[in-house]
């Protein structure tokens, strides 16, 4: 008889993740159907929040074709208040909009959920294996990684085809809407251009400024609305162990309010932050000791806008700390002109310049016409 339960489970990923060699602090969430034993995993940010539980759940479900009338976990608080010892509304919600009956294993039994956590060693060792093959565990992005953990799923999956085959054929059909796997916030964005979502400080376009947005945090992002409309998208950030708050700040969103009034720089309680990268940092420490004090704001603020405004930021950012370093820090005129070398200015339609002698045929017609008029009307006198 064919089993009609899935299971689900976090577990954390044995081999070190780097995105563009970054670390990348995250778990791996894996659902399991109980016949078969087939699979899906999904890479989530966060923790075992309900938004990571919700997005990897209905992943799977869309993944499979169908859901089981039960669906399983331990003692999740993303799933289960465990103080109440009831599960969460949202939770609740979910599983019923796919039919499934929520259950638990016993507090401190892990074996029954047996299932899933033996695919979390089978999983992670054909990843570490994976990793070893490819030489290197650094992605360009979350993307690319979350490719390389379907292709590992893919593989494991091959040798559940025909069990799964029974397995999908007794699952039920799954509705066309999907339920929120996001919280939903509404905040007021400050005159310094941010809001703050769960203790994260993020910066946000200056022309936001004063507007109510609604945020939608979902485990990997935020989608900020105005109205019914999408106003931006941001990766999420959390706070680095033992530390209590984060900030994201993107020098994007404000520099172009920012460089009205560049004196503004200097006493920013986001100043830091808003230089991107080791080089501007060492550039605005050397800026600020060789140049007058309002100066040394307005060289700045002028540096970000021009690696802003063409997109130059490496490339800027590299050349004026050479010169920099040299004692030499470029006039904004020196750098403008770095973008203006090499560019003239030509117009797109092309004319050819008619004869003169043609102007004198005109005029002499036009001359000749004129006394014909004259001597018409002379003689109708």
């Amino acid at each position: 008889m064919v089993s009609q339960q899935g299971f689900s489970d976090f577990t954390h990923p044995d081999s070190p993740i780097t995105i563009q060699a970054q670390p990348f602090a995250h778990l791996l969430y894996q659902f399991r159907l109980a016949y078969s034993g087939w699979r899906s995993v999904t890479v989530v940010q966060g923790g075992e929040s309900y938004a990571a539980l919700a997005c990897g759940l209905q992943r799977a479900l869309k993944q499979a074709g169908g859901s089981p009338l039960e669906h399983r976990t331990d003692s999740l608080s993303a799933a289960r208040n465990n103080t109440q010892n009831v599960w969460t509304d949202d939770y609740t919600k979910l599983c019923e909009h796919y039919g499934m009956q929520p259950t638990r294993n016993n507090p401190g039994q892990s074996h029954e959920n047996g299932v899933v956590e033996c695919a979390n060693g089978s999983l992670k060792q054909r990843l570490s294996q994976q990793l070893k093959l490819r030489g290197h565990a650094d992605f360009d992005s979350v993307e690319a990684y979350q490719a390389l953990i379907d292709q590992v799923v893919e593989k494991l999956n091959r040798r559940t085809r025909s069990r799964f085959a029974e397995e999908q054929a007794s699952l039920q059909p799954l509705s066309g809407d999907e339920m929120a796997d996001y919280r939903t916030f509404n905040v007021k964005v400050t005159r310094s251009s941010t809001i703050e979502i769960r203790r994260v400080v993020y910066t946000v376009p200056s022309r936001l400024i004063g507007e109510r947005v609604q945020v939608r945090l979902h485990h990997d992002q935020l989608a900020l609305y105005v109205g019914q409309q999408r106003a931006l998208t941001l990766p999420r950030v959390y706070p680095k162990p033992g530390e209590q708050r984060a900030r994201s700040v993107n020098y994007r969103h404000v520099i172009r309010s920012l460089a009205s009034k560049p004196q503004a720089f200097r006493y920013s309680q986001l100043r830091d932050d808003l230089l991107p990268d080791d080089n501007y940092r060492e550039l605005w420490h050397l800026a600020d000791q060789h140049l007058e004090a309002r100066e040394a704001c307005k060289w700045i603020v002028t540096v970000l806008r021009l690696a802003f405004e063409y997109d130059d930021e490496e490339g800027l950012g590299q050349d004026l700390l050479a010169s920099a370093r040299a004692g030499h820090f470029a006039s904004i005129t020196d750098m403008q002109a770095r973008y203006l070398r090499g560019q003239t200015i030509t117009s797109s339609v092309m004319t050819a310049q008619h004869p003169l002698a043609s102007y004198d045929e005109l005029l002499s017609s036009i001359k000749g016409e004129s006394q014909r008029e004259a001597a018409m009307a002379e003689g109708c006198s």
